[in-house]
């Protein structure tokens, strides 16, 4: 998770997710984010402009315990340091690069609590309302079923 927030101090909270590794180690205080497609919102980016403040946390599957990182981030393009991220074939158009201020491990009790990696805790995707769905009801003229074939293609398809 990517957490920032703009001039006024308006925060926002961005899933981020690549295969094991995907954030690099640069240094002993810099670590490089790669920013891959999503939602073309561009909400961290612009916030990282106005406000260079950032938080991530660090979710391993089936661990507890996370790792809990503040720092500031700029923006890089700069296509030597963004080629090692090359995943599937294509490189990410920009990343984020954190100059990491403090860095520790939060204990598991949270996720303990949520039950999070244990299967039987899992919900019944089909009792809830699909993506496109819950979109439908919230934009007028919107259809679900459009927006659900068009997520599950970009999915497929568009993921890197």
């Amino acid at each position: 998770m990517l957490s920032s927030s703009n001039a006024e101090g308006q925060a926002d909270a961005s899933p981020r997710g690549d295969p094991p590794g995907f954030v690099k180690v640069l240094d002993d205080k810099t670590l490089l984010l790669p920013d891959r497609p999503g939602n073309n919102q561009v909400d961290s980016l612009q916030n990282v402009v106005d406000n260079p403040g950032v938080g991530l946390l660090f979710f391993v599957p089936g661990m507890n315990e996370t790792l809990r990182v503040k720092g500031k981030a700029e923006i890089t393009t700069d296509p030597d340091l963004l080629e090692p991220l090359t995943v599937a074939g294509k490189a990410p158009l920009s990343g984020l690069k954190v100059s990491v201020e403090e860095a520790f491990l939060h204990c598991g009790r949270a996720l303990i609590r949520s039950r999070i990696w244990e299967a039987d805790a899992q919900i019944d995707r089909s009792s809830y309302p699909t993506y496109g769905q819950v979109l439908a009801d919230q934009i007028a003229g919107a259809d679900a079923r459009e927006i659900d074939a068009d997520e599950d293609e970009a999915n497929r398809e568009r993921l890197y």
